[in-house]
């Protein structure tokens, strides 16, 4: 993988991670583009380090924001934590059964079967931008009626939870549009709820980060690669991860701006946008 290959994969990862349309879509129609393998266990560690990079992103701009509304005092931090955890727990649940489902039932049969092989499916990514770019519209048209925001609560937490499970599975089903938008749904306050999604992203990544490791190495375990042929391997993720970050970060502004505005339906008609798109470049051939 060349260098331009990986610096195309950051920017277009970390300008999309951190919106709501899916920046795993935008990944996956981009390495297929540039002729790459979605699937291969080298590219789907390089789409989780570039993850990593825009989770770092995340801790630097949310950081003082924490602080200020969750870190404040001991019993507002274990609140924060609490619902956290509430909501990590329903997104493992969900997850998990998924994750069941698709290997043991609908890949039955199929040799080595992992829930990877979708993520180079195109229909399948369509037709799940459609679905969370008309879920953020609803949202974002809900959010206009709801005058008086609710506080975050053990409800709205696991409600968010786990839909942010039924996204693990699904390229295209923006996880922080599908999180904020059920959120907004509820009636939650929309700043409370950025700040909430992106720390579930903080806490949902390491984890994904290990199984893909272990997926990179138990691919190449029969190959005798080791020492310097094992860092050749990991190098592109870690040079995309630092180029994700700097992207990541000038999104997440974006990001604010057009939440606070009132704009949020907006990302949504951009999903149903990139759904066409998607659908027409494996109409053609992708």
């Amino acid at each position: 993988m060349s260098f331009i290959q990986i610096a195309i994969l950051a920017i277009v990862q970390g300008a999309a991670e951190l919106l709501p349309i899916s920046s795993s879509a935008h990944v996956i129609v981009a390495e297929k583009l540039l002729g790459l393998n979605p699937t291969a266990p080298q590219m789907t560690l390089l789409l989780v380090m570039l993850h990593t990079g825009t989770m770092f992103a995340v801790l630097t701009y949310f950081w003082g924001s924490w602080k200020k509304h969750f870190f404040y005092s001991r019993p507002a931090f274990w609140k924060f934590a609490g619902l956290v955890t509430v909501a990590t727990a329903a997104t493992g649940v969900v997850g998990l059964i998924l994750m069941y489902i698709i290997e043991k039932i609908v890949f039955r049969g199929v040799p080595h079967a992992q829930v990877e092989l979708l993520f180079g499916n195109m229909p399948l990514i369509a037709a799940a931008l459609a679905a969370v770019g008309l879920f953020i519209i609803y949202a974002g048209l809900k959010q206009d009626r709801n005058r008086r925001p609710q506080m975050l609560g053990v409800k709205a937490s696991a409600w968010i939870g786990a839909i942010q499970g039924v996204c693990l599975p699904f390229r295209g089903f923006s996880r922080s549009g599908a999180t904020i938008s059920t959120g907004l749904v509820m009636g939650v306050a929309k700043d409370r709820l950025e700040e909430f999604s992106f720390a579930l992203a903080v806490v949902l990544t390491p984890p994904v980060i290990g199984r893909e490791v272990w997926r990179l190495l138990h691919a190449e375990a029969g190959t005798g690669v080791h020492g310097a042929g094992l860092f050749a391997l990991f190098y592109p993720s870690l040079l995309g991860m630092v180029l994700s970050f700097f992207s990541g970060l000038l999104a997440l502004k974006w990001l604010s701006r057009w939440l606070e505005r009132g704009l949020w339906q907006l990302f949504g008609c951009y999903c149903l946008l990139f759904a066409g798109v998607v659908i027409s470049l494996y109409m053609v051939g992708f």
